[in-house]
């Protein structure tokens, strides 16, 4: 059996601690979430599970069962499935929107990680310029010979001019 990822040996204190400050992080903000987000989460997670299948067919097929008159001694209240087909329907009126309220959600915090993921990249990108940089002077001052592609890497990049060239280029 694999041993836990927190305990595991090769893995980094700084990662270990990333995992558990982000952990902790969207374990606040799914407590601190409103009650009708958290509300529409539960609902979504039980929808999507094989008890609620489970639960469905045992109820719909005994509706049926009971209204097909094959049940002796237990009359029909709803020999033409009307209401078993509203009841249905209602349901997953109220079910499709619960899914687009935790989809909503699930959307909002991709977008914040995206950002996020974007701000670090952009971070780093400029971090190593500004080493790529540094190495450029060391190389000089030792008089080792720089890579002819370092002014091109001691550039920043422009996340607004990647952003205009990407759009340029899907609408082409």
């Amino acid at each position: 059996m694999a041993e836990p990822i927190m305990t595991d040996p090769t893995m980094t204190r700084t990662l270990r601690d990333n995992i558990e400050r982000l952990s902790d992080r969207a374990e606040q903000q799914a407590k601190d979430a409103p009650l009708g987000d958290r509300l529409a989460d539960a609902i979504t997670r039980f929808a999507g599970s094989m008890r609620f299948v489970a639960l469905h067919a045992a109820l719909f097929g005994g509706w049926i069962v009971w209204n097909l008159g094959w049940i002796p001694g237990l009359e029909p209240f709803d020999p033409t499935f009307v209401v078993l087909a509203m009841e249905a329907s209602v349901e997953a009126i109220f079910l499709s929107t619960f899914v687009l309220i935790s989809q909503n959600r699930m959307a909002a915090a991709a977008d914040r990680r995206g950002d996020l993921d974007l701000h670090i990249s952009l971070l780093a990108e400029h971090e190593l310029t500004r080493l790529a940089g540094m190495i450029e002077q060391i190389a000089e001052k030792v008089g080792v010979s720089s890579d002819p592609e370092i002014d091109e890497i001691k550039r920043d990049v422009s996340p607004e001019q990647v952003l205009d060239a990407l759009e340029q280029k899907s609408t082409d």
